[in-house]
């Protein structure tokens, strides 16, 4: 018996296929342990074993995009809203980090100190790693194995779910409205249990979507009775969010990480994050890197550490909130204007359900936008598209709208026919 699985596919239950293969259903058994094991296939529940998706996970390019078409698809801030790094660079007065030397440098973690206690998260115990993802990938690794379940938002962002899927492990969608997660839909897939949650407190991508108050306690209550669940706070716009900083977990649970990158608010090309946790999981995370990359580039983290103590910079980055505020509300009333709902309460990103993306996407394309396509960001939730709003001028808000309102009317008509 010859045959290919692909990842995601059920395979038989153990005493199906030992009869298929005349084995011992013992025999079945201990040969998926081993392939458990090796984390090439996963338990699932009801749903059986299947198999992971730790082989390749196909890369995604950017799309491509007309010269004379605005680009709304990346979600990339404003250029004109980032510090002047060739400036900085040059004003730094380097000395050369030599092996032996500690990985982080004091400096750096005073100013990550800070930023975290200003926003009421604990931070006795810091990681320096590259980048956002960097950390989310060490902090699965840092207490999961394949095969564990993972809480994710759904929408949510699509690089998450690769990281789970490429690791064996397997996400759990749970609704997002605009206050995050959906307290009734984390409680389902809690009960059903899950190793690890990830949640976006602020500028969730792609809806925008940010705890307040009242969903943070509704959310820490439930997460409560499960403290040994890894409980994963991805911030990734930090100060430019635009909205306030909440935690589910900080100290009162048992393993728990805030991510901040600095990627949103001083540039993507600064391969940066700050991670504040339990000191167990911060442990594992260094204990970790310090056998692979060993540390994150110390001229790096003096750039970023001057950088978070300059005045001129934090005006900046103040004024880069303000600005994408203003952006994001200028597209979300001009839309309003045509009867269409959107989503963004926070971020440089909102969400806006459509009926049909394909159409939706190639009627815009044609009238001179371009915007991301809502599959990429779904695993169960109703079709949508992303608009990024970093770079959009609040005088262009009007031009989008009528051009997304013409093309929504349009496929109405289309599909009425």
């Amino acid at each position: 018996m010859a045959a290919a699985l692909h990842p995601g596919e059920r395979l038989p239950t153990v005493r199906a296929l030992a009869a298929t293969l005349k084995l011992s259903p013992a025999t079945v058994a201990a040969a998926f342990a081993a392939l458990r094991t090796r984390g090439l296939i996963a338990g699932d529940g009801r749903r059986g074993t299947t198999v992971s998706f730790m082989p390749p996970v196909a890369g995604r390019g950017a799309p491509i995009v007309p010269g004379n078409v605005h680009n709304l698809a990346l979600g990339n801030p404003d250029p004109a809203l980032l510090p002047d790094l060739a400036t900085a660079v040059g004003g730094i007065k380097y000395s050369p980090r030599l092996y032996g030397m500690a990985p982080n440098r004091p400096d750096l973690i005073r100013a990550a100190t800070r930023m975290f206690e200003a926003d009421g998260i604990a931070a006795r115990d810091i990681a320096v790693v590259g980048g956002a993802f960097d950390a989310i990938e060490r902090l699965f690794a840092s207490h999961l194995r394949p095969g564990d379940r993972v809480a994710v938002e759904d929408p949510g962002y699509p690089d998450v779910f690769d990281l789970a899927r490429a690791l064996g492990l397997l996400p759990r969608p749970v609704r997002v409205d605009d206050r995050g997660m959906v307290p009734a839909d984390l409680a389902r897939v809690l009960k059903a249990g899950v190793q690890a949650i990830v949640i976006t407190p602020c500028a969730q991508n792609p809806t925008g979507a940010t705890l307040d108050a009242d969903r943070t306690a509704e959310l820490r209550a439930l997460i409560q009775r499960y403290p040994e669940v890894l409980l994963i706070h991805d911030d990734h716009a930090g100060p430019i969010a635009g909205a306030g900083a909440f935690t589910l977990g900080n100290e009162a649970h048992a393993r728990w990480a805030v991510v901040r990158s600095v990627s949103k608010f001083l540039g993507p090309d600064l391969r940066l994050a700050m991670i504040a946790g339990d000191a167990l999981t911060i442990s594992r995370v260094t204990g970790r890197q310090r056998l692979g990359t060993g540390w994150v580039s110390h001229l790096l983290q003096q750039l970023v550490a001057e950088l978070l103590d300059d005045a001129d910079t934090q005006k900046l980055i103040r004024r880069a909130a303000k600005k994408y505020a203003a952006r994001r509300a200028a597209l979300i009333d001009a839309l309003a204007s045509h009867g269409i709902r959107a989503h963004g309460r926070s971020g440089l990103n909102i969400w806006i359900p459509v009926a049909e993306e394909s159409a939706t996407i190639q009627a815009l394309m044609a009238a001179g936008w371009a915007v991301a396509p809502g599959e990429r960001f779904r695993v169960e939730s109703a079709p949508g598209v992303r608009v990024t709003i970093a770079a959009l001028r609040r005088e262009m808000a009007a031009g989008f709208a009528a051009a997304l309102a013409h093309a929504l009317q349009a496929d109405r008509r289309g599909r009425a026919a």
